[in-house]
């Protein structure tokens, strides 16, 4: 500051005033200013700004996941895409972070809090019993949570413990989509290859599928889920089961991408041929889905999207606005060559 001051012929006071946007300079001095201190390659220091109360100008974004199954899973790149796009137009910074389990995700919001590292965080993964909303509130960080809080055990409305906003998707809706598809198809064994167990959006999907399964009549015992990691080797082992058991499915619904193209490859190496002998369909479709041969029937949702919009409500709580609940468009199912009747009868 001392430099730019000299530089500009003000005072340092005067650097202060038009750096930090406050009144006590004339617009004229505030653009030579800064012009000067462009030229100069000043930048704020972001601790210097938090340990005075301002913004340190970077959100927070820690993923409680084994951290082989993210490197092959598409959704957290396109989400994280999403969310730096948003941030990077407001010069605000990601602090991105991969640990094993919530106690050590907890663990880092506490330090992150105590060395005021950043303005708010992003939450992912909600889970049926979750520690976090009440320990952001206690650190009153702003929080958006990716995803519903709400579980079949604990429908909404609950209040929640924590002022935090909430952006979701229908879960629910997507796997009756799927169902409904399947069913009018003439499948009648479905298995839902599901994800970590314990995920609220896990729960959600598993329940919704028991529910229609009820609806439509369906025996619980041939409309099931199982639960993987959401890695291909979990996905592709699934399968392997479901495809040497007495009954086996005649469609099998995965989690994400990744699995459905494992469980894909599974199908062809016992000669189960898809669609003819099994329908698949993935819930996040991807390039892989539309490279597979048969290209694999997907729910299209714009994934990026919705990390832009979680990433501008945090942008928005931290400039004012109050909490509230955002729900995502409702994927599409992409109907491709991987469904189609089952063979003979289901």
């Amino acid at each position: 500051m001392k430099d730019i001051a000299e530089r500009a012929g003000v005072s340092p006071s005067a650097v202060s005033f038009a750096l930090n946007d406050r009144d006590g300079v004339s617009p004229g001095t505030r653009a030579r200013i800064r012009k000067v201190a462009e030229e100069l390659g000043w930048q704020p220091n972001s601790a210097a700004r938090a340990l005075s109360g301002e913004r340190s100008g970077c959100v927070g974004l820690v993923l409680a996941r084994p951290a082989h199954t993210l490197g092959v899973e598409s959704f957290f790149l396109q989400l994280v895409s999403g969310i730096q796009e948003a941030l990077a137009a407001q010069r605000v910074a990601l602090l991105f972070q991969v640990v094993e389990d919530l106690e050590a995700e907890c663990a880092i919001y506490r330090r992150w809090w105590a060395e005021r590292r950043v303005d708010g965080v992003l939450v992912v993964d909600p889970r049926a019993e979750d520690p976090r909303p009440a320990l952001l509130t206690s650190l009153t960080l702003p929080t958006v949570v990716i995803g519903d809080t709400a579980t079949p055990s604990a429908p909404l409305p609950v209040p929640s413990p924590a002022p935090l906003s909430t952006i979701w998707a229908d879960d629910a809706a997507a796997m009756r989509s799927i169902i409904d598809h399947l069913y009018g198809l003439g499948h009648r064994r479905i298995v839902h290859i599901a994800g970590l167990p314990g995920l609220a959006h896990t729960e959600r999907r598993v329940a919704a599928l028991r529910a229609e399964a009820a609806r439509l009549g369906l025996d619980a015992a041939e409309v099931r889920s199982v639960s993987t990691d959401y890695s291909d080797e979990q996905g592709a082992e699934a399968t392997r089961r479901l495809l040497v058991a007495p009954r086996p499915p005649t469609a099998i619904v995965y989690d994400n991408d990744v699995m459905a193209v494992a469980g894909a490859a599974v199908a062809a190496g016992r000669g189960v041929p898809v669609p003819a002998a099994l329908s698949i369909v993935a819930w996040d479709d991807s390039p892989l889905c539309r490279v597979t041969h048969p290209r694999l029937t997907s729910l299209v949702r714009d994934t990026a999207g919705f990390g832009r919009l979680a990433a501008q409500e945090l942008l928005s709580l931290l400039d004012g606005a109050p909490t509230r609940r955002l729900q995502a468009e409702l994927p599409r199912l992409e109907l491709r060559e991987s469904t189609a009747p089952p063979p003979g009868p289901a």
